[in-house]
């Protein structure tokens, strides 16, 4: 069993940075972010191989967000630059025991995290 617990959400003008957190209790391979704004079906944002560092991108944060991972201490990171309105959501943390999965299929990660706001204000 992994649990996923998120900080570091908040408000900020466009073109602001904001920086989150997602530490797991238990192993993974894999540990992404996913957001969901209202009225729209959840996002795969970005992902990471907890093992060799690979990540993944969505199209829309490409250049802007940066994922990374601090091993010892069993944490990833969502670093966001250039922010803008529709970056507005609820950031989810995920994670997967044994492979990653298509950041277009969230259903298939396991483990979530309780989700932390992020608003972005132009």
């Amino acid at each position: 069993q992994v649990e996923l617990k998120e900080s570091g959400g908040g408000s900020v003008q466009a073109g602001g940075s904001l920086r989150l957190s997602c530490a797991a209790s238990g192993y993974t391979n894999c540990m992404g972010w996913f957001r969901q704004a209202p009225g729209k079906e959840r996002e795969g944002v970005a992902r990471i191989y907890t093992v060799g560092g690979s990540t993944r991108y969505a199209d829309s944060v490409k250049g802007r967000f940066t994922i990374s991972q601090d091993n010892a201490k069993n944490t990833v990171y969502l670093q966001m630059n250039s922010l803008k309105p529709e970056d507005t959501a609820m950031y989810y943390c995920a994670a997967e025991s044994y492979t990653c999965y298509d950041l277009r299929t969230p259903e298939k990660y396991p483990y979530w995290g309780q989700g932390t706001q992020v608003t972005v204000s132009s």
